[in-house]
């Protein structure tokens, strides 16, 4: 991958999400930190990220998440339109699985070191 600049959605509190900052900087990759329960991906940024996760929106969810579970989403989504997940999605950012890490060429989410390294050929 080139030295794009990508978006790491993240939740300081969150130890994964710093593991994920703590590996973006050892590796120099570029990066712009966005706090995804203020600021949650939009409609046009989850729909990018759909595209590397094959259309599997159930990916783009916590679905460990306190949120998930007190919403029924386990059992709501698989009848939830594309259209109604992303829109909840973009409208709670503590329902997005994080980090979520999207750039021009590039969409991750959670966090693996090895596959954070194929992802960015480090």
């Amino acid at each position: 991958m080139s030295s794009e600049m990508v978006t790491l959605f993240a939740y300081a509190k969150c130890s994964t999400c710093r593991e994920a900052v703590k590996w973006l900087r050892t590796h120099s990759v570029d990066f712009f930190e966005r706090p995804v329960y203020d600021s949650p991906p939009s409609v046009a940024e989850l729909r990018r990220m759909l595209a590397f996760q094959d259309g599997n929106f159930r990916r783009l969810f916590n679905t460990s998440g306190r949120e998930y579970r007190a919403l029924g989403l386990a059992a709501k989504l698989p009848g939830m339109s594309e259209t109604d997940a992303l829109a909840l999605l973009a409208g709670n950012g503590r329902l997005v699985k994080r980090p979520f890490l999207l750039g021009r060429t590039v969409g991750l989410l959670g966090f693996d070191a090895d596959g954070w390294r194929q992802a960015f050929g480090r």
